[in-house]
């Protein structure tokens, strides 16, 4: 089952991690988390060009090292990079000490391959521990969302992925896709029409 929008309480309970955007009339915030990957992230620039909008990507840091040069390309369209640690980790699986050297690690590769620094981040599945979110804290924004698109769900039909995330989408929203090998079928059926109906509906897509 794929919650969709996360609820009110749970938000509310975790007041210090962003959910939504601030002061962003008729503007939403696209996100896509676990790229860079071949087929998939290159699809998904091609579609925000030809519409001429902006997307913040939430990249794993093992696949910047192996795709830099696709790294490079989403840095130079105009679009922003978030660390979603070096190696996909479940916050709530992993050791204090190695969730956040993996962090470090996002960091320093994107340091490497890109010459740039970033103050976004988003653990992987939304999976982070108190202990380690106040550490992540100290230096950079934790970004989550308030639509979940589901397009890694392969139960779920594309044709529902789509009108679920067009019904859950507002003035504000943090709308999160998939940019890996797993969603590379479900995001090419989705995308197009999910963008376009952003453009006919007067929403502005901005970074975070």
């Amino acid at each position: 089952m794929v919650w969709h929008t996360v609820p009110r309480a749970v938000q509310l309970a975790f007041p210090k991690r962003i959910w939504s955007g601030e002061d962003s009339e008729n503007q939403v915030f696209l996100t896509f988390d676990d790229g860079p990957v071949p087929g998939v992230t290159d699809f998904v620039l091609n579609e925000l060009s030809k519409r001429d909008q902006k997307a913040t990507f939430f990249m794993v840091g093992d696949n910047l090292k192996k795709y830099p040069d696709l790294g490079k390309t989403v840095l130079d369209s105009g679009h922003r990079i978030g660390n979603h640690t070096h190696n996909h980790l479940n916050g709530w699986r992993t050791s204090n000490a190695k969730y956040l050297e993996n962090i470090q690690e996002f960091d320093q590769e994107l340091e490497n391959s890109l010459g740039i620094h970033t103050d976004l981040f988003r653990p992987p599945y939304g999976l982070i521990k108190s202990t380690q979110a106040k550490a992540v804290l100290k230096s950079k924004r934790l970004v989550m969302w308030n639509m979940l698109s589901g397009d890694y769900d392969q139960r779920i039909e594309p044709s529902r992925i789509l009108s679920k995330s067009i019904k859950n989408t507002r003035s504000g929203s943090i709308v999160l896709f998939h940019d890996q090998q797993k969603t590379k079928e479900t995001i090419r059926e989705i995308l197009p029409e999910y963008l376009d109906f952003l453009k006919e509906s007067g929403l502005k897509t901005s970074l975070l």
